[in-house]
């Protein structure tokens, strides 16, 4: 098991360790005015961050644990999310279970064969979310349909000097 953060670890069998691996060799070292940054990932592969509940299955509240054995699958965000790990992509999913559901949620993912590398439980609850971060950030909203990605223009907040 490697800790990828404080609640960030990768699970799974020796292939998904491999790929984990040729990923983290990927990242480029990038320097700034001479000093070493994080280093980024090549614009072709991504980090994606991915929710589980109401987005790859039934929306289920930590306060009725015993649904999330038996959450019904949405099988198109299932296919999809093969096909990028496959990719290369990272596949993580950032969740508002908490770590008392850890088990149950790895579990049920196995069991449900969704590839991933690492799970980030506690999410913030009541969406409504601004990610702010040095690193490019893009967004999806989920509503009902999980696909492949594609460009549109939209209008975003920003700050000011940006």
């Amino acid at each position: 098991m490697v800790l990828l953060g404080p609640t960030l670890r990768q699970i799974g069998a020796c292939g998904q360790k491999r790929i984990r691996m040729n990923q983290k060799e990927k990242l480029q070292n990038i320097i700034v005015n001479g000093e070493k940054i994080s280093p980024v990932l090549p614009e072709e592969m991504k980090n994606y961050l991915i929710d589980i509940d109401g987005t790859i299955c039934d929306d289920i509240p930590n306060e009725e644990p015993w649904r999330m054995k038996t959450a019904k699958v949405y099988p198109e965000a299932q296919q999809t999310i093969k096909k990028w790990f496959t990719e290369g992509h990272i596949i993580t999913f950032f969740t508002s279970r908490t770590e008392e559901h850890r088990k149950v949620t790895e579990d049920w993912l196995k069991r449900n064969d969704f590839p991933f590398h690492g799970m980030v439980m506690g999410k913030p609850r009541g969406g409504n979310y601004h990610w702010i971060d040095n690193h490019i950030v893009r967004a999806t909203r989920y509503s009902g349909t999980f696909s492949d990605l594609v460009k549109k223009r939209a209008s975003i907040e920003v700050f000011e000097n940006s």
